[in-house]
């Protein structure tokens, strides 16, 4: 039994009261409440200079060693974990009889613009001869070595995310030299935490290949130092069944990159729950991208760069979080790969449509990992090597490109840990303090450019350069803004939208007593039926969404008991905007979570009501 708790809030920036904090909520949110009851104002912190004391870099040439593994014993925390034991594999794909690799889209002058490193990388899929990736059961057994072979101080644990759609385990590996790598114990280790994931796109296993290699490397090779700064959580593979068929999307046909706040699949729930739990302070997505395709078609070029890099760029992002992107993370990975001789532009894209020739620098809209996971106020950035359409044409130069950017952002949030969590601290307090106050944006776009982009002539090999229609994410257009309300009231009807909130981290708390509030109910004034959009076209495996037009009209309304209450003055306020101003493509309105206009509203003054907190 849940037991009531009057909130009687007097000023904007009052946390409202609740009994307990749930096991879904995180435990910064509650200083963070209590820091705020007093605050009216956030005061801005100067921005950290170079750190004096930050250790020298381990370069990714030091990192590529191979490393026999040691036996060891693996640790186990409080979550749900797969035990380390010796099991069979599978048969390999590699000895089942495959098709012949399809040629590379181009010939032998191009290809010698992209020679292989100076060493070999060794993973089961990148073994001499082979011509599958690592299959999902190798992938399981090369997690299980790792977290057996860590030794000394280091820890390491074997997590169980949950089942994919087809019911293959989703994994991650736990590394830390903390007391244990439990939740708690790494919340005590005061070390930031930084997530790894790769393969979220089934065709693009480049990034799976070399977050095995940095696995072992943390666990037992040049690497493993860092660990005395940092914590480091892998996910080698999030789409495993993608991984299996060969394809972009998920076995139900989702593109799971696009599901990070609608959360539909198992698979992007998974990742949720991983952030929710364990607060990553950096989170770093492993792709790959077309080589020719659509390219070669529209432009009548090759793609030129080894790796294409982008940090979050959608509306509300805290401001800080991003110029750490770019000056702790972007700048040192652009260093480091052209101490490595690999080239980088700005991540971009361009549609599936043969007539549009314009060409954008990701998406603005809060529903890829790169950008929900910037509303969680994480350093959220986006790694993308050359690899869709060429096969294995490559490999070793694409799995030294992930390895050399991610080796780099591992280093940067060692050297800058102490900076991080201060800037953290200072966006997560700033956040919940601008409740009731000021404006938020509800939709915003790219702003419409040229850019010179360099690309490859298909027949020598040369560079040519092409200026080209760019959608730049590095200044949105505010399309949309509205008052910022004090919190949303949601109908005890909205159960569904409830636990998507509550995966993703959002407080949320039910009303324990009938009371009344004063809000902005949504009347419609128009609709239409789409599909979603992103800068590539519809996005795959979506079901079509509702397009309103809305006018918020201010009144009195009664609140009943059973009915819940989503606060701004919290952390992940403006994740919870995203998610429930009716009237953007990702809301959860619009793809039918909320089942209409009714069932909420924006909460406009400090409610006096009881509630009651949520497990």
């Amino acid at each position: 039994m849940m037991t009531p708790t009057a909130s009687h809030l007097s000023t904007a920036s009052q946390p409202v009261a609740f009994r307990h904090v749930s096991a879904g909520f995180p435990a910064l949110a509650l200083v963070a409440a209590v820091v705020l009851s007093a605050c009216s104002s956030t005061p801005l912190p100067p921005w950290p200079a170079q750190n004096p004391e930050a250790k020298p870099p381990v370069t990714a040439t030091q990192a590529r060693r191979t490393v026999a593994a040691p036996l060891g014993t693996v640790q186990r925390g409080e979550v749900v974990s797969t035990p380390v034991t010796v099991s069979p594999i599978a048969p390999s794909a590699a000895s089942a009889p495959l098709a012949a690799e399809p040629p590379p889209p181009y010939g032998e002058a191009v290809a010698a613009r992209f020679p292989d490193p100076s060493v070999r990388y060794e993973t089961p899929g990148l073994a001499q001869g082979r011509r599958a990736y690592t299959t999902n059961a190798e992938l399981t057994q090369w997690l299980r070595d790792q977290a057996m072979a860590a030794r000394g101080a280091t820890r390491a644990q074997l997590l169980d995310l949950g089942l994919s759609q087809r019911g293959t385990p989703i994994e991650a590996l736990v590394l830390t030299r903390g007391a244990g790598t439990d939740i708690a114990a790494l919340e005590a280790s005061r070390r930031p935490t930084v997530l790894l994931m790769g393969q979220q796109h089934g065709d693009e296993p480049a990034g799976a290949e070399a977050l095995l290699v940095i696995a072992r490397e943390l666990a037992q090779g040049l690497l493993e130092p860092l660990l005395d700064r940092i914590n480091v959580i892998i996910v080698p593979r999030a789409n495993p069944d993608g991984a299996e068929a060969g394809t972009r999307v998920t076995a139900g046909g989702i593109d799971m990159n696009r599901d990070h706040l609608l959360l539909q699949t198992p698979e992007a729930q998974a990742l949720a729950r991983l952030v929710r739990n364990y607060r990553p302070m950096a989170i770093m997505d492993a792709h790959e991208f077309t080589v020719a395709g659509r390219y070669l078609e529209k432009f009548h070029a090759l793609q030129r760069y080894d790796m294409l890099l982008q940090h979050a760029t959608t509306a509300n992002l805290p401001e800080f979080m991003t110029k750490a992107a770019l000056e702790w993370y972007r700048a040192p990975m652009i260093k480091a790969l052209g101490a490595e001789s690999l080239t980088q532009e700005w991540y971009y894209t361009t549609s599936t449509r043969m007539d549009d020739l314009r060409v954008s620098m990701g998406g603005t809209q809060p529903d890829t990992g790169r950008n929900v996971n910037g509303l969680k106020n994480a350093v959220s950035m986006l790694l993308e090597t050359r690899g869709v359409g060429i096969g294995r044409t490559h490999i070793q130069r694409r799995v030294h490109s992930h390895v050399t950017a991610i080796t780099s952002a591992l280093r940067s949030t060692a050297e800058r840990a102490g900076n991080l969590e201060q800037v953290r601290s200072y966006e997560a307090r700033d956040i919940a303090a601008q409740a009731c106050r000021g404006e938020i944006v509800v939709e915003a776009g790219p702003t419409p450019t040229q850019h010179d982009l360099i690309m490859l002539d298909p027949e020598t090999g040369a560079d040519r350069m092409l200026r080209v229609d760019w959608n730049s994410s590095l200044k949105l257009i505010t399309q949309k803004k509205r008052p910022r309300p004090c919190g949303y009231w949601l109908a005890g009807s909205a159960g569904d939208a409830v636990d998507r909130l509550k995966l993703l981290g959002v407080q949320v708390m039910r009303v324990a007593e009938p009371g009344s509030i004063l809000a902005d109910s949504y009347q419609e004034t128009g609709r239409t039926t789409a599909e979603r959009q992103d800068v590539r076209g519809s996005i795959a495996g979506g079901q079509s969404i509702i397009r309103v037009q809305v006018t918020p009209t201010r009144s009195a309304i009664d609140v009943p008991e059973g009915s819940y209450y989503v606060p701004l003055n919290q952390p992940l306020a403006n994740l919870a905007v995203a998610a429930l101003e009716p009237d953007t493509q990702n809301s959860y309105f619009a793809n039918h979570l909320i089942g209409n206009l009714g069932e909420t509203a924006r909460v406009m003054a400090p409610p006096s009501l009881v509630f009651e907190d949520i497990d």
